[in-house]
């Protein structure tokens, strides 16, 4: 089995939910010479971070189809050194820079499964939180979010250990060490250096990269009709499709919540196209309404003439937007042994041990790169097993082949996609398999210690789901309610 070679010094990649826990784990270690953390945005909070400022499109979809949307910047060849902008490397767009929030985004899940062991989240509610679902409403504004991520640095210490607006462009391990070439914007100009590292955290996010299937007459229809194909990272208001016809793709949580928002404003009905069945936790309830249209797959789209086709053979003239909200694809172009292995796979992070450690690179490891619920909360687990991992103190992981082997089964059962990463509905195993490796603090620091899973949890789960039906279940009947009282207010 591969061991660790000796870390003293740690550098981890982003500053949301996922960066905030695993630089605390780190310091709290007590082990480590040297933590530094990393984050391209100016403010803590990663994805969490509102920016509708930022240009919200795709900027290439030929390229984002053919999987080269988002790829690695020419680097200088000397260090330190000052270069001037460039479109190629300054552009928010090309970057992918902007996040994947909008005005009314809320968290969809409960604030117990949500937050730290030693960080729990905050009982503020919004306004509209509190109109949608009531006084015991589990969901907090984004902003709340954000706040609660910064307040893990600034109360803990660790903003010491920050560089914001410091875009790490390349890490490679040359001679044993973890390479980082750095940039930060100057303003007028770029200022690059390159600081080096024992261990390697990335905790960068997988919100960045839009994935939209490929579709026939996609790209021809996007270039007629430029504007009208959209992705739900680019989702800001529901105010701007006022009158407009929309479809939104996708039977996932941005999809129903992307409807929601939309509904009010949007031209009726509104048009949901699902492959399969939706989420299963959320099922058929938050697209069953009298102003939704549920339609199969899109099959194709027509350039000429605006016309989108569906799978049941139905079409659909016309339409203003389509909106994919059909989820994201992991994408690391700064880290090139990882990102080649990205580009063969299908929407998967391969070569990684349970979502967390990098199999044949024990200083390489991950945090935050899987779903499918109790996030945040698994994003602590994880940061402490990573944090004893690398100081020597967690129990060793299995011997490589079986670690290879995990990955096959579970690719070959999974494929990729949510199904690869999503570690529904095997919570506790998850869960266990990490406190496990991560072992009790040692004796005389102030590591972390990971309670045990809490089988009332699930059951916390569930009760958020339930809350969040009722709230779609309102809004259904509101609707109903609504038409009934027209032929009255006509007499009126």
């Amino acid at each position: 089995m591969a061991t660790v070679p000796q870390v003293r010094r740690v550098a981890v990649i982003g500053v949301g939910p996922a960066g905030a826990i695993a630089t605390d784990a780190l310091a709290k270690e007590q082990a480590f010479d040297v933590v530094r953390v990393f984050d391209r945005r100016p403010i803590i909070g990663g994805t969490w971070v509102y920016t509708p400022h930022l240009p919200a499109a795709i900027p290439s979809l030929p390229l984002l189809l053919a999987g080269k949307g988002d790829v690695a910047v020419p680097v200088p060849e000397q260090f330190p050194t000052e270069t001037p902008k460039s479109e190629q490397v300054n552009s928010q767009q090309l970057r992918f820079s902007d996040s994947a929030q909008h005005e009314h985004l809320h968290s969809n899940t409960h604030p117990d499964i949500m937050g730290y062991t030693q960080e729990p989240l905050p009982w503020t509610l919004s306004g509209r939180s509190v109109q949608r679902y009531g006084l015991d409403a589990p969901f907090r504004h984004r902003e709340v979010i954000r706040t609660w991520i910064e307040d893990i640095f600034t109360r803990g210490g660790s903003d010491k250990h920050l560089s914001l607006h410091t875009t790490v462009e390349r890490a490679e391990k040359v001679n044993g060490e973890w390479v980082l070439t750095l940039r930060k914007d100057g303003g007028e100009k770029d200022y690059w250096w390159q600081e080096r590292f024992d261990g390697l955290v990335v905790a960068s996010g997988h919100y960045n990269v839009p994935w939209i299937p490929e579709t026939e007459g996609l790209i021809e229809f996007d270039k007629r009709w430029p504007g009208r194909i959209q992705h739900s990272k680019h989702f800001r208001n529901g105010e701007k499709y006022k009158g407009k016809k929309v479809i939104v793709v996708g039977g996932s949580v941005s999809a129903h919540e992307i409807v929601h928002e939309i509904l009010p404003f949007a031209q009726k009905p509104l048009i949901s196209s699902i492959r399969g069945d939706p989420i299963p936790s959320f099922g058929w309830t938050p697209f069953i309404h009298l102003h939704i249209v549920i339609k199969k797959q899109i099959s194709s789209l027509c350039p000429t003439t605006g016309t989108v086709f569906f799978t049941d053979g139905s079409k659909v003239k016309d339409v203003d937007h389509i909106i994919f909200a059909t989820g994201y694809t992991f994408s690391f172009p700064f880290l090139p042994v990882v990102q080649e292995r990205v580009e063969k796979a299908y929407r998967r992070l391969p070569g990684v041990y349970q979502h967390t450690f990098d199999i044949l690179d024990p200083t390489l490891t991950f945090v935050g790169m899987l779903g499918g619920g109790f996030t945040f909360k698994v994003y602590e687990w994880q940061a402490v097993a990573v944090a004893r991992h690398l100081a020597g103190r967690a129990q060793p992981l299995p011997p490589v082949a079986d670690q290879q082997r995990w990955e096959a089964k579970r690719a070959a059962a999974k494929k990729g996609g949510k199904d690869y990463y999503s570690i529904a509905p095997d919570y506790k195993d998850f869960f266990e398999f990490l406190r496990k490796i991560a072992g009790d603090p040692k004796e005389g620091t102030t590591g972390r210690m990971l309670p045990a899973f809490c089988d009332e949890w699930l059951t916390v789960w569930k009760g958020m789901v339930a809350h969040k039906l009722r709230g779609f279940e309102k809004e259904r009947e509101r609707a109903e309610e609504e038409v009934k009282q027209e032929p009255l207010r006509a007499r009126l």
